[in-house]
């Protein structure tokens, strides 16, 4: 038999018992889905965290106060207060880092900022003038914090949309005063609603001289974090290293493994992030394939049940010309066939499902999240479903082949 009689008579035996076909499919259309739908958040998870990473721009350093975390669990570098002042005016020094460009001590941390009665948790975070051309911000109202802000330590702050929103309402925030701990401070500028800018979601925050808040908010004089910019983008690595060796000598540390700060380049944080989102999203595929191997066995179970129903019909084909391998075919296609048509449907609806996904998680987080949705993960979604097919269909086509014609005729 040619491979097109094959597929006319494997794709006619499918028509007649369509609810049994539809109710076989629906285990490969489940685990298909399930696939895509996971691959496509975690890949738009990927694109939004690597998106925030780009937003710090690929001249960025960033230096961690404390060792490296071993882990996602180890928090020791939180509480790290190896980063000082005297590491900043190191780094400053051409002799030190020829190529750097600015540096920013960063602290950050959360508590409560009240106007009158209204109450509301926000994340802080401690920078300078430097702020608003590292993470891309600008006042929609107002004025940004100054280098004078910065020296004198002064009680001024900038507030999200969303902090003006929960503390002012209508009202105007300017020149108002908020409590944060126990010092007031005045609002000197609105930042427009942005979302998530590089990890931060800038919408929920204040941002006011490092200088204040180390000494009214936290009470520290150390930093959590230095953020470097190098002179161009050609001069990152080695910015890295300048800015590495001098922190060791400020450190008076000579073996690396006793650093206590590391540093990251944005391709650095940009390789981790994707190494981290990769594990994960074929994890969580891995997981969701386990419906697939349900839905396998359904498909071997009915294959058997069709070969038994249609003894008399295989051996009268064999009966009259038509060869085990030719047998074996038919059946195969069956299976595959039912297969691929399963994975086409459940690829179909995890497209759907995905976008929906997309835009009901980015309603939820407030801001857009992509729809990584990939060539790969549908090319990946047919071949699964034929492999399944096949390793599924063999066993069932083997034994229709090898049916003796005798027999078979002779079955009631």
């Amino acid at each position: 038999m040619s491979a097109k009689d094959i597929l006319k008579t494997a794709t006619r035996a499918l028509r007649v018992n369509k609810g049994r076909t539809v109710l076989t499919m629906l285990g490969i259309v489940i685990g298909i889905m399930s696939i895509i739908l996971v691959m496509s958040i975690g890949q738009g998870a990927q694109d939004l965290i690597l998106g925030q990473i780009q937003g710090l721009g690929s001249r960025t350093i960033v230096v961690h106060a404390g060792r490296q975390p071993t882990g996602p669990t180890d928090v020791t570098s939180l509480f790290a207060d190896s980063l000082k002042e005297r590491d900043v005016e190191a780094l400053k020094k051409k002799s030190n880092v020829p190529t750097l460009e600015s540096v920013m001590p960063m602290v950050f941390g959360a508590d409560s900022a009240i106007y009158g009665n209204e109450k509301y948790q926000v994340t802080i975070f401690g920078g300078t003038e430097l702020a608003g051309k590292i993470f891309d911000i600008s006042v929609a109202e107002g004025n940004f914090v100054t280098s004078d802000d910065v020296a004198s330590a002064a009680d001024v702050i900038i507030i999200g949309s969303k902090v003006k929103n929960e503390l002012f309402g209508i009202e105007s925030a300017l020149g108002k005063k908020i409590r944060i701990k126990d010092k007031n401070l005045r609002v000197i500028g609105i930042l427009p609603k942005k979302g998530q800018v590089s990890f931060f979601n800038f919408d929920e925050a204040v941002l006011l001289p490092y200088t204040t808040a180390q000494k009214y908010i936290f009470g520290i004089k150390y930093f959590n974090e230095l953020v470097i910019q190098a002179d161009s983008d050609a001069t990152v690595s080695q910015t890295a290293r300048d800015a590495e060796m001098t922190l060791r000598n400020m450190h008076s540390i000579t073996d690396p493994e006793k650093d206590d700060f590391y540093l990251e380049t944005q391709v650095d944080l940009a390789q981790r992030v994707s190494s981290i989102t990769d594990i994960l999203t074929y994890f969580l595929a891995m997981v969701a394939a386990i419906s697939l191997l349900v839905g396998g066995i359904g498909i071997m179970n009915i294959m058997l049940v069709s070969v038994t129903e249609r003894t008399r019909e295989i051996g009268l084909r064999k009966a009259i010309g038509a060869k085990n391998r030719d047998i074996l075919t038919q059946f195969l296609f069956e299976s595959v066939i039912l297969t691929c048509l399963g994975g086409a449907i459940g690829i179909f609806f995890g497209i759907i499902l995905s976008i929906f996904g997309a835009v009901v998680i980015g309603y939820f987080l407030g801001q857009a999240w992509p729809t990584g949705i990939s060539l790969f993960a549908i090319i990946l979604g047919f071949c699964v479903a034929a492999f399944i097919g096949i390793v599924f269909g063999i066993y069932p086509a083997r034994r229709a082949s090898k049916l003796n014609p005798i027999e078979a005729l002779r079955y009631e």
